[in-house]
């Protein structure tokens, strides 16, 4: 407002000075006609006048470039107060109207430039250093602070450049000479960052590359080539952190738009993944990379969709081809695998192929270690094939993570029974049987395995066929009596067989009554027989 009203009181004067002009040249004139009859007396009188009214004039130019100047120096030092308190749009406004006063000034193209620069609007900025140097050719500042601006943007030689102007107007100027040999380093460096990358000696190239953003710290190309190297080493947040870096810059940087995507989507977050790829093709829509990516992720959430219906529609069968489907088409994507693999253990276990479905849950399992749905469902398929120990191991497990939880306690109990049920002795297996055999059948096998191994036809291994005869004695005591056969199928604890005392004893002896045998028919070439 200062600066406006003194631009008023300006234009006042310069009104004021043209009534004046107009009045000197009025009176010159009444001068010449009434009192300088001769004619050269009038025209002395006439050159007097007009000598007057070019001091007037001279006196006015004076007064309004004061004013002009006293107008700019308050720009100016407004800018400055203004940058010195960040704020940077009013300082802009303040520089812009100093160049407007003095727009063959350098120095406030540059202080201008100082402001984009904490904006970050690095165009903006280089294109006020550029006007700087034209207005002014030898103003050092200027060629200084672009050339360190063009070595942050990786335009080494442009940079370079700069800095050896600096040295041809003043030979040894330390700063010029320190900025060029960094210069030098940092575009020396980041191509043997290339070469590392052509030769896939990564850890040195990120080495390289982190010196070079050292020294230009806006380099886009380097910074996208560390986005690579942190991408194929899975780090997605950091890939992210770096290209943002280059999207501040150039919020339509296609490679950064590309890199920034498949971050996101490694990390499942499709959604902003889907918006970097839509934003690339709006600016390229034939882009080839942005339009693989695109449709990659496309068919990756259709077919998972798909899956995912038909499982909740009791359809497992067809669950179980569309996750395989979705799982080939982007078999590096882990976070989402996770899911597609869960998904298919499921369908595996709903469908009975345990054995296919423990070798998705463990799959899941070795990606995420915490699953506690992956653990269960490995259980239950464990289960299936009669695994008891792992089955034990998975629900317990579980139990520890969720104890409250009623399903996990039943499958943990189903796997203890089933454990405890594999250890004891399988008396259908002792008879060669199917546990669906008859009570005829059983006694036509005891029958048929008493006689094979009775001892007195086994006088050469005795000790062998006692052992054989007493299990085949067990495993009919209890599937040739109705109730124990019962309890037996069903799981339930049966008192072991006494096997001396008044109890059982196919050998006699030992205070009890002898076993009898007696078969229908007796032994080839004899009747029954006792022992």
């Amino acid at each position: 407002m200062r600066g406006s009203g003194r631009r008023r009181r300006g234009s006042v004067a310069a009104g004021d000075d043209e009534s004046y002009n107009n009045n000197v040249w009025s009176s010159s004139s009444w001068f010449c006609s009434q009192a300088c009859n001769p004619k050269q007396e009038c025209m002395m009188m006439t050159w007097i006048g007009r000598r007057v009214v070019a001091i007037a004039l001279l006196l006015l130019a004076l007064q309004t470039i004061h004013v002009l100047a006293s107008d700019a120096a308050s720009y100016l030092q407004a800018g400055d107060a203004s940058l010195s308190r960040s704020e940077f749009t009013l300082a802009l406004r303040q520089y812009s109207s100093f160049i407007e006063l003095d727009p063959t000034a350098a120095l406030g193209y540059s202080k201008r430039a100082a402001v984009y620069l904490q904006q970050r609007k690095y165009h903006e900025a280089l294109a006020d250093l550029d006007r700087a140097v034209s207005a002014d050719p030898s103003f050092l500042q200027g060629y200084l602070h672009r050339g360190r601006l063009l070595r942050q943007m990786c335009r080494f030689e442009e940079g370079e450049r700069d800095f050896r102007k600096i040295l041809e107007l003043k030979p040894g100027h330390s700063s010029a000479g320190k900025e060029l040999a960094q210069t030098a380093e940092a575009r020396d460096t980041l191509a043997e960052a290339e070469l590392f990358i052509d030769t896939e000696e990564f850890t040195k190239a990120g080495e390289a590359l982190d010196r070079v953003v050292s020294y230009s710290p806006e380099c886009s190309q380097a910074r996208l080539l560390k986005a690579k190297l942190m991408l194929k080493n899975k780090d997605y947040s950091g890939t992210i952190t770096e290209v943002g870096r280059v999207l501040k810059v150039d919020e339509s940087d296609l490679d950064a738009l590309l890199l920034r995507g498949k971050a996101y989507f490694y990390l499942a977050d499709h959604d902003v993944a889907l918006r970097h790829y839509q934003t690339g093709l709006r600016l390229d829509p034939e882009h080839a990379e942005l339009k693989k990516e695109y449709f990659k992720l496309k068919a990756l959430l259709r077919k998972t969709k798909s899956a995912d219906e038909a499982f909740e529609k009791s359809k497992f069968r067809t669950a179980v081809e569309e996750y395989t489907s979705a799982l080939e088409i982007a078999p590096d994507h882990t976070s989402h695998n996770i899911r597609l693999h869960l998904g298919l253990c499921k369908a595996l276990v709903k469908l009975g192929r345990g054995r296919d479905a423990v070798t998705r849950c463990s799959l899941v399992l070795e990606l995420d270690s915490e699953s506690l749905e992956a653990l269960v469902q490995r259980g239950e398929a464990r289960l299936l094939v009669e695994d008891w120990e792992g089955a034990v191991a998975d629900f317990k497990a579980a139990v520890q993570k969720s104890p409250q939880d009623r399903d996990i306690r039943v499958g943990l109990q189903k796997a203890e029974h089933g454990l405890k049920l594999s250890k004891r002795k399988d008396w259908y297996k002792v008879l060669g049987l199917s546990n669906m055999a008859s009570a005829a059948d059983i006694k036509r096998a005891y029958k048929k395995l008493a006689l094979q191994w009775h001892p007195d036809k086994n006088v050469e291994n005795k000790e062998e066929a006692e052992n054989k005869f007493r299990e085949v004695a067990e495993a009919y005591e209890v599937l040739g009596d109705e109730d124990k056969k019962a309890k037996y199928d069903r799981g339930e604890d049966l008192d072991e067989p006494q096997m001396g005392g008044g109890g059982f004893n196919p050998f006699g002896g030992g205070g009890g009554g002898g076993f009898t045998f007696q078969f229908e028919g007796g032994f080839p070439g004899g009747g029954a027989f006792h022992f």
